[in-house]
């Protein structure tokens, strides 16, 4: 879409057919899909499915009682569930290449501003989600699990199935790297005009609420677990504020500096 302030549109003459258009697309995915591929067959040899499985185990592990294991209770888990930590590792260490398909396919059909909006905010996304995984992995599963082993009867011998425990890391990293994700969606609605900044601190008080409310529903009913997701998307939500001030100011497009000109000169 032409931007009626801009003498000269910058994206004149750049559009494509729409078959060239899916022609892309198929390429971009095929390139995606190849990434993920080769490092899925890297892993594989090194340091291979079961390593990274007990990888991801190693902290539920660490709080069985003394010489307690895993266990699988389908004929078919050993194999499929290993491979399944493998695709889930090898597309988490190729998304960059992943993002940077998306990206060069996007890219072309985007202003100069809006390409200093859309870049940022990928790559930011991209840390934070990791961040969140990272953070639920070496901080909480070990806190989560020593709290729930501590009330385990001494009667009983914990022994959890491999793949409830790949479902719960799973949902786990996903809760965790969602939430990290707040000063994104902030900047997001700030930027795009939805909701200001002076009502996004004004519903500061909310945002705790609510924090407490999804922690305490996506996570184990423990209080570790909950304060430990509840305490960081409050504190990241004030992050997002200050950003989104921040990213407002250096992301304005000729029709919001225009605006801002005549507002000031008006003034």
């Amino acid at each position: 879409m032409a931007d009626p302030n801009n003498k000269e549109d910058e994206l004149a003459g750049t559009e494509q057919p729409f078959v060239e258009h899916l022609m892309e697309l198929r390429d971009r995915l095929i390139k995606a899909v190849l990434a993920v591929g080769v490092v899925a067959a890297v892993l594989a040899v090194y340091p291979g499915p079961g390593t990274l499985y007990d990888l991801l185990a190693a902290p539920l592990v660490a709080a069985l009682p003394h010489g307690a294991t895993l266990i699988a209770t389908s004929v078919i888990s050993p194999f499929l569930v290993p491979l399944k930590i493998l695709l889930m590792a090898a597309f988490m260490v190729a998304l960059p290449v992943v993002l940077y398909q998306v990206w060069a396919f996007v890219a072309p059909g985007l202003y100069s501003h809006e390409k200093k909006l859309v870049m940022p905010l990928v790559i930011s996304s991209t840390i934070l989600f990791f961040i969140g995984v990272a953070f639920c992995y070496f901080f909480v599963f070990g806190q989560v699990f020593k709290f729930i082993q501590g009330f385990a009867p001494k009667s009983i011998t914990a022994a959890p199935d491999i793949e409830a425990y790949l479902t719960f890391a799973l949902t786990m990293f996903l809760a965790f790297g969602l939430a990290f994700e707040v000063p994104i969606a902030v900047i997001v609605l700030a930027r795009m005009g939805i909701v200001d900044v002076d009502k996004l601190k004004s519903f500061r008080g909310y945002f705790i609420v609510l924090a407490f409310v999804v922690a305490a529903v996506v996570t184990p009913p423990d209080v570790v677990s909950q304060l430990a997701l509840a305490i960081p998307m409050c504190l990241l939500y004030e992050v997002g504020i200050w950003a989104a001030q921040l990213f407002i100011k250096h992301t304005q497009g000729p029709a919001d500096e225009a605006d801002a000109k005549a507002g000031s000169s008006g003034s």
